[in-house]
């Protein structure tokens, strides 16, 4: 296992990585790589994150050839359309529309390994001087988690009063009270950190381990690939 601070560079590295390249094969061996990772994580928390990359990167792909106009190659040609003109499809539009696809997939899957596979607790207590900044990201991130947690128990808590939640209007019902959830969390959350001193002079923390030779080389990796992928892929 390498330190959670190193395999964060390594998510940062390869989303960035993702972007800055020009070449579809790599963003797309990234989104693969990526998604091994989020595989590893428990089934009933990874699809949410696995739905969310494939919709959204799938939704590019559709919707990028026909909102853009470049190249030559015409695939397709449908109707004109006015103010858009005439509605093709060009072999050039399929390979940015894939590029971009893969692109965005490959940063949500770097989001959802960041989410599901790291420790956040880990990560905090290793931040150092930007502790606050560290702080709240790990609060922002746990939010996803927090809520799927929250609308999994209000769903078992209307099951054993006999009813089931079919369909996502039914499941839309759960928005109000995970709103509210979330409001009484963050109250208690504030209260508790309040209580525990947050942000006092002379405040102490529990060391965290010193990275070894591999957390550095991974490190290192992480800032090499995106300069390498820019520079020559």
């Amino acid at each position: 296992m390498i330190a959670p601070g190193a395999a964060g560079l390594l998510l940062a590295g390869a989303a960035a990585a993702a972007l800055l390249t020009e070449r579809v094969w790599v963003s797309a061996a990234l989104s693969l790589v990526l998604l091994a990772f989020v595989l590893g994580a428990p089934a009933a928390r990874r699809w949410p994150y696995i739905a969310a990359a494939l919709v959204s990167s799938l939704g590019v792909f559709v919707l990028s050839p026909f909102l853009s106009v470049q190249g030559t190659s015409i695939i397709w040609s449908g109707p004109t359309v006015p103010v858009l003109g005439v509605i093709d499809v060009t072999s050039e539009e399929l390979v940015e529309a894939a590029l971009n696809a893969t692109r965005l997939s490959a940063v949500a899957l770097a989001f959802a390994v960041y989410a599901l596979r790291l420790d956040h607790d880990a990560m905090l207590a290793a931040a150092g001087r930007v502790r606050r900044s560290a702080f709240l990201a790990a609060l922002a991130i746990r939010l996803v988690p927090s809520l799927e947690r929250d609308a999994v128990g209000l769903a078992e808590a209307v099951r054993g009063r006999g009813l089931e939640l079919h369909g996502m209007r039914a499941r839309g019902q759960l928005v109000s009270p995970l709103v509210a959830g979330s409001l009484e969390r963050a109250l208690n959350l504030a209260e508790s950190m309040e209580a525990r001193g947050f942000g006092r002079a002379g405040r102490t923390r529990m060391p965290s381990p010193a990275w070894r030779a591999r957390d550095w080389a991974v490190a290192l990796f992480a800032l090499a690939l995106p300069v390498g992928v820019a520079l020559w892929l």
